[in-house]
């Protein structure tokens, strides 16, 4: 043996003590454990619990396109109709997108949609969500989110994966490596994508990137479920192939890339046999779950007759429910559609009919099964929209660009208080005068309601500790919290 192949080997060794330490003493400790380890049994592993958790699972319900502020939660009489704000927006020094900046004139355009105040905190509701409106006092709105992000992959890819830049961990994957399974017949994280009424809704595009587990192992990613047909394609055995030959291949399999395993120590191959393993199991537990008939006709008029309908907003919202009680982690509904740069009143419209009742339905379902004490959930887009119109503007029609510093959100159950505002913006819902929330204070504040110290929760990737929160400040936003 030369001098290199004594080096390389002894490399090697090093590399692997080094690397596989924690690992090595994670794995004597599952096998001491079992199914009660890396909190499969719904406890928060000691190394990332700092507070107590107020939440065991959540839910996100994602308004991919960003709901604007003005026709939702921000009511703001002040604004004027037809007021040229150009150079108050040069005084700002406010980002333009490529859609305005080539407009001449920023006309003010206030929301024609009727407000009134609601439950013990009087928060200002548009009477575009009725619903929203009924259960005021079930949540808590935030109406000074902020964001870094002006167009929307890099929002969303924020939002969502606490990074502007590609290749980071989604929220989802996150919880679900820290937090473990509590299930070990379906995923830990689950994906639904939400059909959107109105055709003529401008749609937003978006990625597996944001559900995706990017440098965490691929069995913490998000498991998308589809609206129509079989929820995962070719989970079913081939006709003619009983149950007990798929469980001989799938130990076979097993075995040869064990030893797969073993010669080259990728890590990948690992996740591939518990997903092998995961889809076996799901084989009997999916058609279950997917099995809403049993559901009384009570439960589907509280979601509202588009609940019956797969695919829908409601219908989703329903499967998420189903999905927790089955010990599911984290479900995230995308509903894509609310990108109004145009024909606003009437596309909004169309997007708060669809995800109103069911939102409620949601709510009210999770409350009176006793699981909303249990369960943070968290409602909004990526950004607001500006006070100004964009393209033309008239007294029953016009359009909102893109705004980063100022947007509202809202969230229910899991400590976080009921009936609550937070934060304020100024007259025109441009800039944030009191409780600034940054997308990183959101991310903290969630971990922080499952139990988990997010400066704790990290993963080495490429000599780097990577955190959801990344490594700007972030706080846990207690005034929210009960």
């Amino acid at each position: 043996m030369n001098d290199i192949d004594i080096f390389n080997n002894a490399l090697t060794r090093r590399h692997f003590f080094r690397k596989n330490a924690t690992g090595l003493g994670y794995a004597a400790l599952a096998s001491l454990l079992g199914q009660d380890a890396m909190g499969a049994s719904g406890e928060i592993p000691a190394a990332l619990a700092q507070y107590a958790p107020k939440a065991k699972r959540a839910i996100y319900l994602s308004m991919i396109g960003a709901p604007s502020q003005f026709e939702t939660f921000e009511y703001k009489p002040k604004v004027e109709y037809n007021k040229d704000l150009k150079d108050f927006l040069v005084a700002s020094g406010q980002r333009l997108t490529g859609m305005t900046a080539g407009q001449s004139s920023f006309p003010s355009a206030p929301a024609i949609f009727k407000f009134a105040q609601h439950g013990k905190g009087g928060t200002w509701v548009s009477e575009l969500l009725p619903w929203t409106a009924k259960m005021a006092d079930d949540i808590c709105v935030i109406r000074s989110m902020h964001t870094d992000a002006i167009n929307h992959e890099p929002a969303n890819q924020l939002m969502y994966t606490g990074n502007m830049v590609g290749g980071k961990a989604s929220i989802g994957s996150w919880l679900s490596y820290g937090l473990g399974s509590m299930n070990q017949d379906l995923p830990s994280f689950v994906v639904l994508h939400a059909k959107h009424s109105f055709n003529g809704s401008n749609v937003q595009a978006i990625s597996s990137r944001l559900w995706g587990s990017a440098f965490l192992p691929g069995k913490y990613a998000g498991v998308s479920l589809r609206s129509g047909g079989d929820p995962v394609l070719y989970l079913q055995d081939s006709p003619g192939v009983p149950r007990e030959l798929r469980r001989a291949m799938l130990d076979g399999l097993a075995s040869m890339n064990q030893k797969s395993y073993e010669a080259v120590g990728d890590p990948e191959i690992q996740t591939r046999i518990q997903q092998y393993e995961m889809a076996f199991r799901m084989q009997t537990s999916v058609p279950e779950l997917a099995d809403t008939s049993k559901e009384s006709e009570a439960t589907y008029q509280l979601y509202g007759d588009e609940s019956k309908k797969p695919g829908t907003f409601a219908a989703s919202t329903l499967m998420a429910r189903r999905l927790l009680e089955r010990g599911v982690r984290f479900v995230q509904i995308f509903h894509r559609g609310w990108d109004t740069h145009s024909n606003l009143p009437r596309d909004i419209s169309h997007q708060c009919r669809d995800i109103d009742q069911a939102s409620y339905g949601l709510i009210q379902d999770l409350k009176q099964r006793g699981m909303l004490d249990d369960t943070l959930v968290i409602w909004g887009g990526e950004f607001g929209r500006t006070t100004y119109s964009q393209g033309q503007l008239s007294q029953t029609n016009y359009g909102r660009d893109h705004h980063p510093r100022a947007f509202s959100i809202w969230m229910a159950g899991g400590g976080v208080k009921g009936g609550f505002n937070y934060g304020e913006t100024d007259d025109m819902s441009f800039n944030i005068t009191d409780g600034a929330m940054h997308v990183r204070d959101l991310h903290a504040t969630i971990l922080n309601q499952l139990g988990i110290d997010h400066l704790r929760l990290s993963y080495k990737y490429q000599g780097l500790d990577n955190r959801l929160t990344g490594v700007l400040p972030a706080r846990i936003v207690k005034e929210i919290l009960t």
